[in-house]
């Protein structure tokens, strides 16, 4: 698997248009951004451009038009960004950082669900990891 690119705010704009639908025209992706954004056409095509460089996007030509969509996986770019943000961030405040996530965000009850899976997983392991250690 490849690592993701590094991707700026801006540019991160551009991939939520292309993951939320793909392949786009560079005109629908202006449409779409232009109604979120004060981006001038000229900004929108120059990210679209930075994101083929870094291979977070690809592109066919199909007439006179270029379709993009996206090379990078959503789910792995969100995963790098975490532990890029863990990485300048003290490991021990993690637990008041996830408590503020949890308590300002809106969540549906399959989202709460699906957090609980993750922290009973999480819990199962770390009790294992513990019983390991000791017999060691």
């Amino acid at each position: 698997m490849r690592k993701p690119p590094k991707i700026s705010d801006s540019e991160w704009e551009v991939m939520k248009v292309l993951w939320e639908r793909a392949p786009q025209t560079a005109n629908e992706i202006v449409d779409s951004l232009s109604k979120t954004t004060l981006w001038k056409r000229e900004t929108i095509r120059t990210l679209v451009n930075r994101l083929v460089r870094k291979k977070a996007v690809g592109f066919e030509k199909k007439d006179r038009q270029y379709h993009y969509r996206p090379l990078a996986v959503e789910g792995d770019c969100v995963r790098a960004e975490t532990r890029s943000f863990l990485r300048r961030i003290r490991a021990s405040s993690i637990e008041p950082m996830l408590a503020a996530f949890v308590e300002e965000q809106h969540l549906t009850a399959e989202q709460i669900t699906r957090l609980r899976r993750i922290l009973d997983k999480k819990e199962s392991g770390a009790d294992r990891e513990k019983t390991n250690k000791r017999t060691l």
